[in-house]
């Protein structure tokens, strides 16, 4: 593949990527609350989720799927930017790729394994006590995949991947430098969001409610590489030197 069919590729992934995920988002807020739904009682989120049927589970189904497009979106990146002067940069794409695994990871624990504890919480036949399990068990998962292992630490791995990315964008002749600050300026907030996580174990930890910003300039960024990638002119492609 020549360098300007990938760089075009790599650019319509990733406003693929922002678009895509979008639309099952928005929809998990029309007809799931999501999520402030998360807030209310055990018991009325797994009602709740039940009556969405199996359109609520596709929708978060591809939900996490088009989180993982994060996965190839960092490696062709990768080979776009990559040169001689960015030793770096494999670390950088290796934590954004797992960054896509474990968001997917996290959401889908909506299609298999929320569905099953939902069933059990609507069934006559279920006593209190299992009741009682159901909500346990589906605090623990939430907690530890949705939580720990989607949020956290895919949310950390992603900062981890925009600070990397947008250091080499600043000596990329294929950015702006704007674009690449664009990038660099969204990572403080999204590390403040993780107050929230912290609250969750610890009920008295100050929250700063910055991840809503924070992603929706983040993925205002991706944009800009996508469309930055898709505007590149042939001749400045040439006169960068990569190692693909």
């Amino acid at each position: 593949m020549n360098r300007l069919k990938l760089t075009r590729i790599t650019g319509i992934l990733f406003i693929s990527l922002v678009v895509l995920s979008n639309i099952p988002y928005v929809l998990l807020i029309q007809t799931f609350g999501y999520d402030d739904i998360l807030r209310e009682p055990v018991d009325y989120v797994l009602t709740r989720f039940h009556a969405g049927g199996t359109a609520l589970i596709f929708n978060w189904f591809a939900f996490a799927v088009t989180a993982l497009l994060l996965t190839p979106a960092t490696i062709l990146l990768h080979k776009v930017i990559a040169s001689k002067d960015t030793p770096y940069l494999p670390a950088a794409t290796a934590m954004g790729a797992f960054s896509g695994i474990l968001q997917a990871v996290g959401l889908m624990r909506w299609v298999f394994v929320v569905p099953i504890l939902a069933a059990i919480q609507v069934n006559p036949a279920s006593s209190e006590s299992t009741r009682a399990a159901v909500a346990i068990a589906f605090q623990v998962v939430h907690q530890y995949g949705g939580v720990a292992i989607g949020e956290y630490l895919g949310q950390t791995l992603l900062v981890a991947w925009t600070v990397g990315v947008g250091v080499v964008m600043l000596r990329s002749p294929l950015f702006k430098s704007w674009v690449a600050w664009w990038g660099l300026m969204t990572a403080p907030l999204l590390l403040l969001g993780h107050t929230e996580l912290f609250a969750t174990i610890i009920p008295s930890f100050p929250v700063v409610e910055a991840t809503p910003v924070g992603f929706i300039l983040w993925e205002v960024w991706m944009l800009l590489v996508g469309v930055s990638l898709l505007r590149v002119p042939q001749k400045r492609l040439e006169s960068s030197i990569v190692a693909i």
